[in-house]
Protein backbone atom coordinates (compact mmCIF):
# COMPACT_ATOMS: atom_id res chain seq x y z
CA UNK A 1 0.00 0.00 0.00
CA UNK A 2 2.85 2.40 0.91
CA UNK A 3 4.61 1.67 -2.38
CA UNK A 4 1.50 2.46 -4.39
CA UNK A 5 0.96 5.75 -2.59
CA UNK A 6 4.56 6.78 -3.12
CA UNK A 7 4.39 5.86 -6.79
CA UNK A 8 1.23 7.86 -7.21
CA UNK A 9 2.81 10.90 -5.61
CA UNK A 10 5.75 10.76 -8.04
CA UNK A 11 3.44 10.63 -11.04
CA UNK A 12 1.34 13.56 -9.79
CA UNK A 13 3.47 16.40 -8.48
CA UNK A 14 1.90 17.94 -5.38
CA UNK A 15 0.88 21.55 -5.71
CA UNK A 16 2.41 23.60 -2.89
CA UNK A 17 -0.38 25.01 -0.70
CA UNK A 18 -0.95 28.74 -0.99
CA UNK A 19 0.24 30.60 2.11
CA UNK A 20 -2.48 32.68 3.72
CA UNK A 21 -1.14 36.20 4.04
CA UNK A 22 -4.05 37.00 6.32
CA UNK A 23 -2.82 34.39 8.79
CA UNK A 24 0.66 35.96 8.95
CA UNK A 25 -0.90 39.41 9.30
CA UNK A 26 -3.27 38.30 12.07
CA UNK A 27 -0.41 36.61 13.92
CA UNK A 28 1.52 39.87 13.64
CA UNK A 29 -1.46 41.93 14.79
CA UNK A 30 -1.80 39.64 17.79
CA UNK A 31 1.89 39.85 18.70
CA UNK A 32 2.09 43.62 18.14
CA UNK A 33 0.20 44.40 21.33
CA UNK A 34 2.54 42.54 23.65
CA UNK A 35 5.78 43.45 21.88
CA UNK A 36 5.24 47.25 22.15
CA UNK A 37 1.75 48.25 21.01
CA UNK A 38 0.39 48.27 24.54
CA UNK A 39 3.10 50.75 25.56
CA UNK A 40 1.98 53.20 22.87
CA UNK A 41 -1.67 52.96 23.94
CA UNK A 42 -0.91 53.35 27.66
CA UNK A 43 1.29 56.38 26.99
CA UNK A 44 -1.28 57.95 24.66
CA UNK A 45 -4.08 57.43 27.21
CA UNK A 46 -2.03 59.06 29.95
CA UNK A 47 -0.93 62.00 27.78
CA UNK A 48 -4.31 62.84 26.29
CA UNK A 49 -7.08 61.46 28.47
CA UNK A 50 -9.04 60.86 25.26
CA UNK A 51 -11.89 58.34 25.75
CA UNK A 52 -10.80 55.87 23.04
CA UNK A 53 -7.16 55.48 24.17
CA UNK A 54 -8.29 55.33 27.81
CA UNK A 55 -10.74 52.52 26.96
CA UNK A 56 -8.08 50.70 24.92
CA UNK A 57 -5.59 51.06 27.76
CA UNK A 58 -8.08 49.41 30.09
CA UNK A 59 -8.46 46.54 27.61
CA UNK A 60 -4.68 45.98 27.60
CA UNK A 61 -4.60 44.58 31.12
CA UNK A 62 -5.45 41.07 32.28
CA UNK A 63 -8.56 40.53 34.36
CA UNK A 64 -7.85 39.61 37.97
CA UNK A 65 -10.02 36.46 37.85
CA UNK A 66 -13.45 36.08 36.18
CA UNK A 67 -14.31 38.19 33.12
CA UNK A 68 -12.31 39.07 30.05
CA UNK A 69 -10.44 41.85 28.28
CA UNK A 70 -8.83 42.05 24.85
CA UNK A 71 -5.46 41.37 26.52
CA UNK A 72 -6.79 38.01 27.74
CA UNK A 73 -7.45 37.03 24.12
CA UNK A 74 -3.90 37.54 22.81
CA UNK A 75 -2.50 34.23 24.02
CA UNK A 76 -5.41 31.97 22.91
CA UNK A 77 -5.61 33.77 19.56
CA UNK A 78 -1.95 32.89 18.95
CA UNK A 79 -2.65 29.24 19.84
CA UNK A 80 -5.73 29.27 17.58
CA UNK A 81 -3.57 30.56 14.69
CA UNK A 82 -1.04 27.78 15.32
CA UNK A 83 -3.92 25.33 14.96
CA UNK A 84 -5.09 26.91 11.68
CA UNK A 85 -1.61 26.38 10.22
CA UNK A 86 -1.55 22.67 11.02
CA UNK A 87 -3.83 21.37 8.20
CA UNK A 88 -1.67 23.27 5.71
CA UNK A 89 1.63 21.84 6.95
CA UNK A 90 0.38 18.28 7.54
CA UNK A 91 -1.94 18.41 4.53
CA UNK A 92 0.97 18.85 2.16
CA UNK A 93 2.59 15.76 3.67
CA UNK A 94 -0.62 13.76 3.19
CA UNK A 95 -0.88 14.91 -0.44
CA UNK A 96 2.58 13.54 -1.18
CA UNK A 97 1.29 10.10 -0.26
CA UNK A 98 -1.90 10.50 -2.27
CA UNK A 99 -4.26 10.60 0.73
CA UNK A 100 -6.68 13.38 1.60
CA UNK A 101 -6.17 13.44 5.37
CA UNK A 102 -3.11 12.93 7.61
CA UNK A 103 -4.82 10.20 9.67
CA UNK A 104 -4.68 8.02 6.51
CA UNK A 105 -0.88 8.32 6.24
CA UNK A 106 1.26 5.16 6.51
CA UNK A 107 2.92 4.58 9.87
CA UNK A 108 6.40 5.51 8.60
CA UNK A 109 5.20 8.93 7.46
CA UNK A 110 3.36 9.47 10.73
CA UNK A 111 6.52 8.57 12.63
CA UNK A 112 8.38 11.31 10.82
CA UNK A 113 5.68 13.84 11.75
CA UNK A 114 5.67 12.65 15.36
CA UNK A 115 9.41 13.26 15.65
CA UNK A 116 9.02 16.75 14.22
CA UNK A 117 6.15 17.51 16.61
CA UNK A 118 8.05 16.26 19.66
CA UNK A 119 11.07 18.34 18.67
CA UNK A 120 8.93 21.47 18.33
CA UNK A 121 7.16 20.92 21.65
CA UNK A 122 10.45 20.35 23.51
CA UNK A 123 12.00 23.49 21.99
CA UNK A 124 8.99 25.60 22.97
CA UNK A 125 9.07 24.18 26.51
CA UNK A 126 12.74 25.07 26.76
CA UNK A 127 12.30 28.57 25.29
CA UNK A 128 9.42 29.17 27.69
CA UNK A 129 11.72 28.44 30.61
CA UNK A 130 14.35 30.75 29.11
CA UNK A 131 11.75 33.55 29.05
CA UNK A 132 10.98 32.71 32.68
CA UNK A 133 14.65 33.35 33.56
CA UNK A 134 16.26 29.91 33.29
CA UNK A 135 19.70 31.42 32.62
CA UNK A 136 19.38 33.57 35.74
CA UNK A 137 18.98 30.40 37.79
CA UNK A 138 18.21 31.20 41.42
CA UNK A 139 17.51 27.78 42.82
CA UNK A 140 15.01 25.06 41.96
CA UNK A 141 12.35 26.46 44.28
CA UNK A 142 12.49 29.84 42.48
CA UNK A 143 12.34 28.39 38.97
CA UNK A 144 8.99 28.56 37.15
CA UNK A 145 8.58 25.63 34.79
CA UNK A 146 5.17 26.48 33.31
CA UNK A 147 5.15 29.12 30.57
CA UNK A 148 3.22 30.66 27.69
CA UNK A 149 5.45 29.04 25.06
CA UNK A 150 5.33 25.75 26.96
CA UNK A 151 1.54 25.73 26.87
CA UNK A 152 1.58 26.52 23.14
CA UNK A 153 3.97 23.62 22.59
CA UNK A 154 1.95 21.13 24.65
CA UNK A 155 -1.53 22.15 23.47
CA UNK A 156 -0.40 22.26 19.83
CA UNK A 157 1.29 18.86 20.22
CA UNK A 158 -1.71 17.03 21.69
CA UNK A 159 -4.12 18.70 19.25
CA UNK A 160 -1.80 17.50 16.50
CA UNK A 161 -1.87 13.94 17.85
CA UNK A 162 -5.67 13.99 17.63
CA UNK A 163 -5.64 15.50 14.13
CA UNK A 164 -3.07 12.96 12.96
CA UNK A 165 -5.06 9.95 14.13
CA UNK A 166 -8.78 10.61 13.65
CA UNK A 167 -11.04 12.10 11.00
CA UNK A 168 -13.26 15.14 11.33
CA UNK A 169 -16.02 13.40 13.31
CA UNK A 170 -13.47 12.02 15.73
CA UNK A 171 -11.91 15.44 16.15
CA UNK A 172 -15.29 16.99 16.99
CA UNK A 173 -15.90 14.21 19.53
CA UNK A 174 -12.51 14.84 21.16
CA UNK A 175 -13.21 18.58 21.24
CA UNK A 176 -16.45 17.96 23.11
CA UNK A 177 -14.82 15.49 25.52
CA UNK A 178 -12.03 17.94 26.37
CA UNK A 179 -14.33 20.88 27.16
CA UNK A 180 -17.13 18.94 28.85
CA UNK A 181 -14.68 16.71 30.72
CA UNK A 182 -12.74 19.69 32.05
CA UNK A 183 -15.95 21.41 33.15
CA UNK A 184 -17.18 18.23 34.88
CA UNK A 185 -13.87 17.74 36.67
CA UNK A 186 -13.76 21.35 37.88
CA UNK A 187 -17.36 21.14 39.12
CA UNK A 188 -17.54 17.68 40.67
CA UNK A 189 -14.07 16.59 41.85
CA UNK A 190 -13.60 17.78 45.45
CA UNK A 191 -10.48 19.66 46.53
CA UNK A 192 -9.20 18.89 50.06
CA UNK A 193 -10.23 21.68 52.40
CA UNK A 194 -12.51 23.36 49.85
CA UNK A 195 -14.88 20.81 48.37
CA UNK A 196 -16.11 20.53 44.76
CA UNK A 197 -16.93 23.34 42.36
CA UNK A 198 -15.03 26.10 44.22
CA UNK A 199 -13.75 28.16 41.27
CA UNK A 200 -11.42 30.48 43.19
CA UNK A 201 -7.66 30.87 42.85
CA UNK A 202 -7.08 28.94 46.08
CA UNK A 203 -9.93 26.45 45.92
CA UNK A 204 -10.17 25.39 42.27
CA UNK A 205 -9.17 21.89 41.21
CA UNK A 206 -6.84 23.42 38.63
CA UNK A 207 -4.90 25.30 41.33
CA UNK A 208 -4.80 22.22 43.56
CA UNK A 209 -3.34 20.10 40.74
CA UNK A 210 -0.73 22.82 40.11
CA UNK A 211 0.32 22.77 43.76
CA UNK A 212 0.40 18.98 43.65
CA UNK A 213 2.20 18.36 40.38
CA UNK A 214 4.02 21.46 39.15
CA UNK A 215 7.65 21.61 40.29
CA UNK A 216 9.43 24.81 41.30
CA UNK A 217 7.62 28.11 41.65
CA UNK A 218 4.03 28.81 40.64
CA UNK A 219 3.17 32.13 38.99
CA UNK A 220 0.77 33.13 41.79
CA UNK A 221 2.15 30.97 44.62
CA UNK A 222 -1.04 28.88 44.86
CA UNK A 223 -1.94 28.84 41.16
CA UNK A 224 -0.34 29.00 37.74
CA UNK A 225 -2.27 30.34 34.70
CA UNK A 226 -0.25 27.96 32.48
CA UNK A 227 -0.71 25.02 34.81
CA UNK A 228 -1.23 21.31 34.26
CA UNK A 229 -5.00 20.75 34.22
CA UNK A 230 -5.91 23.89 32.28
CA UNK A 231 -3.71 22.68 29.42
CA UNK A 232 -6.54 20.24 28.61
CA UNK A 233 -9.06 22.89 27.43
CA UNK A 234 -6.18 24.76 25.76
CA UNK A 235 -5.91 21.75 23.45
CA UNK A 236 -9.49 22.61 22.48
CA UNK A 237 -8.38 26.12 21.49
CA UNK A 238 -5.77 24.64 19.16
CA UNK A 239 -8.37 22.23 17.76
CA UNK A 240 -10.70 25.12 16.92
CA UNK A 241 -7.86 26.42 14.79
CA UNK A 242 -7.46 23.00 13.17
CA UNK A 243 -11.17 22.91 12.28
CA UNK A 244 -10.82 26.38 10.76
CA UNK A 245 -7.72 25.46 8.77
CA UNK A 246 -9.42 22.40 7.30
CA UNK A 247 -12.40 24.51 6.30
CA UNK A 248 -10.24 27.19 4.64
CA UNK A 249 -8.28 24.50 2.76
CA UNK A 250 -11.48 23.02 1.35
CA UNK A 251 -11.59 23.35 -2.44
CA UNK A 252 -15.17 23.37 -3.69
CA UNK A 253 -17.25 25.49 -6.04
CA UNK A 254 -19.87 25.53 -3.26
CA UNK A 255 -17.41 27.31 -1.00
CA UNK A 256 -15.76 30.29 -2.72
CA UNK A 257 -13.35 32.29 -0.59
CA UNK A 258 -15.79 35.10 0.20
CA UNK A 259 -18.37 32.60 1.44
CA UNK A 260 -15.80 30.96 3.69
CA UNK A 261 -14.89 34.34 5.19
CA UNK A 262 -18.52 35.27 5.88
CA UNK A 263 -19.21 31.82 7.33
CA UNK A 264 -16.30 32.15 9.77
CA UNK A 265 -17.76 35.47 10.94
CA UNK A 266 -21.22 33.96 11.51
CA UNK A 267 -19.86 30.88 13.30
CA UNK A 268 -17.73 33.21 15.42
CA UNK A 269 -20.86 35.02 16.60
CA UNK A 270 -22.44 31.67 17.43
CA UNK A 271 -19.44 30.58 19.51
CA UNK A 272 -19.44 33.89 21.38
CA UNK A 273 -23.12 33.41 22.20
CA UNK A 274 -22.62 29.85 23.46
CA UNK A 275 -19.59 30.98 25.47
CA UNK A 276 -21.64 33.72 27.14
CA UNK A 277 -24.40 31.22 27.91
CA UNK A 278 -21.93 28.78 29.47
CA UNK A 279 -20.45 31.70 31.42
CA UNK A 280 -23.61 31.62 33.56
CA UNK A 281 -22.56 28.18 34.88
CA UNK A 282 -18.79 28.03 34.27
CA UNK A 283 -17.36 31.59 34.30
CA UNK A 284 -15.22 32.91 31.47
CA UNK A 285 -11.78 32.87 33.07
CA UNK A 286 -8.42 32.98 31.30
CA UNK A 287 -6.42 31.84 34.33
CA UNK A 288 -8.52 28.68 34.53
CA UNK A 289 -8.81 28.53 30.71
CA UNK A 290 -12.44 27.62 31.36
CA UNK A 291 -14.49 25.86 28.69
CA UNK A 292 -16.65 28.98 28.29
CA UNK A 293 -13.44 30.96 27.77
CA UNK A 294 -12.41 28.56 24.98
CA UNK A 295 -15.71 29.09 23.15
CA UNK A 296 -15.94 32.85 23.74
CA UNK A 297 -12.36 33.60 22.66
CA UNK A 298 -12.63 31.01 19.89
CA UNK A 299 -15.57 32.99 18.54
CA UNK A 300 -13.59 36.23 18.57
CA UNK A 301 -10.64 34.44 16.96
CA UNK A 302 -12.91 33.34 14.12
CA UNK A 303 -14.20 36.89 13.70
CA UNK A 304 -10.70 38.39 13.67
CA UNK A 305 -9.54 35.82 11.12
CA UNK A 306 -12.62 36.31 8.94
CA UNK A 307 -12.07 40.08 8.78
CA UNK A 308 -8.37 39.72 7.93
CA UNK A 309 -9.14 36.93 5.44
CA UNK A 310 -11.87 38.89 3.65
CA UNK A 311 -9.83 42.10 3.44
CA UNK A 312 -6.43 40.61 2.57
CA UNK A 313 -6.93 37.29 0.79
CA UNK A 314 -10.36 37.84 -0.73
CA UNK A 315 -10.49 41.58 -1.52
CA UNK A 316 -6.73 41.79 -2.10
CA UNK A 317 -5.99 44.82 0.10
CA UNK A 318 -2.55 43.75 1.32
CA UNK A 319 -0.15 46.68 1.57
CA UNK A 320 -1.59 48.06 4.81
CA UNK A 321 -0.87 44.75 6.54
CA UNK A 322 2.86 44.63 5.68
CA UNK A 323 4.04 45.77 9.17
CA UNK A 324 1.91 43.03 10.74
CA UNK A 325 3.29 40.47 8.26
CA UNK A 326 6.84 41.45 9.30
CA UNK A 327 5.91 40.62 12.87
CA UNK A 328 3.88 37.52 11.99
CA UNK A 329 6.55 35.69 10.01
CA UNK A 330 9.06 36.10 12.86
CA UNK A 331 6.68 36.11 15.83
CA UNK A 332 8.80 33.84 18.05
CA UNK A 333 11.88 36.00 17.43
CA UNK A 334 10.18 39.24 18.44
CA UNK A 335 8.47 37.58 21.39
CA UNK A 336 11.75 36.29 22.80
CA UNK A 337 13.50 39.60 22.08
CA UNK A 338 10.73 41.64 23.70
CA UNK A 339 10.70 39.45 26.80
CA UNK A 340 14.11 40.72 27.89
CA UNK A 341 16.65 39.38 25.39
CA UNK A 342 17.04 42.80 23.73
CA UNK A 343 16.71 46.21 25.40
CA UNK A 344 14.75 47.94 22.65
CA UNK A 345 14.08 51.00 24.80
CA UNK A 346 17.83 51.62 25.21
CA UNK A 347 18.36 51.30 21.45
CA UNK A 348 15.41 53.57 20.70
CA UNK A 349 16.71 56.21 23.14
CA UNK A 350 20.09 56.11 21.43
CA UNK A 351 18.61 56.90 18.02
CA UNK A 352 15.60 59.04 18.91
CA UNK A 353 16.16 60.28 22.46
CA UNK A 354 17.74 63.56 21.40
CA UNK A 355 14.89 64.52 19.09
CA UNK A 356 12.22 63.40 21.56
CA UNK A 357 13.73 65.51 24.36
CA UNK A 358 12.89 68.68 22.37
CA UNK A 359 9.19 67.79 22.00
CA UNK A 360 6.34 68.69 24.36
CA UNK A 361 7.05 67.01 27.69
CA UNK A 362 3.67 65.30 28.13
CA UNK A 363 4.03 63.76 24.66
CA UNK A 364 7.58 62.51 25.13
CA UNK A 365 6.50 59.10 26.57
CA UNK A 366 4.22 58.61 23.55
CA UNK A 367 7.02 59.27 21.07
CA UNK A 368 9.40 57.15 23.14
CA UNK A 369 6.95 54.22 22.91
CA UNK A 370 6.54 54.77 19.16
CA UNK A 371 10.33 54.83 18.75
CA UNK A 372 10.49 51.34 20.28
CA UNK A 373 7.99 50.12 17.66
CA UNK A 374 10.13 51.64 14.89
CA UNK A 375 13.30 49.93 16.15
CA UNK A 376 11.53 46.57 16.40
CA UNK A 377 10.01 46.86 12.92
CA UNK A 378 13.41 47.84 11.50
CA UNK A 379 14.96 44.69 12.96
CA UNK A 380 12.12 42.57 11.60
CA UNK A 381 12.39 44.21 8.17
CA UNK A 382 16.12 43.42 8.01
CA UNK A 383 15.38 39.78 8.86
CA UNK A 384 12.58 39.70 6.28
CA UNK A 385 14.69 41.17 3.48
CA UNK A 386 17.44 38.67 4.19
CA UNK A 387 14.91 35.81 4.35
CA UNK A 388 15.87 34.97 7.94
CA UNK A 389 12.95 33.29 9.70
CA UNK A 390 13.01 31.32 12.93
CA UNK A 391 11.15 28.07 12.24
CA UNK A 392 10.45 25.74 15.13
Amino acid sequence: METNNTSKSSDNPVKKPVRLLSLDALRGFDMFWIMSGEGVVHALAKATGWPLPVWMSGQLHHTVWNGITFYDMIFPLFLFIAGVSMPYSMGSKAAKYGVNHPHLLPSAAKGEIYRSMIRRAVILLFLGMVVNGLFKFNGYENTRFASVLGRIGLAWFFAGIIYLNVGTKGQILWFGILLLGYWAAMEWIPVPGYGAGVLTMNGSLESYIDRLLLPGRLHDKVHDPEGVLSTIPAIGTAMLGIFTGQFLKLESVKWPMWKKGVSLFVVGLLFISVGLLWDLFFPINKRLWSSSFVLFVGGWSLIFLSVFYLIIDVAGFRKWAFPFVLIGVNSIVIYLASEGMIDFQHTANYFFGGIISHLAQNWQPVWAAISVVLVQLTLLYILYRNKIFLKI
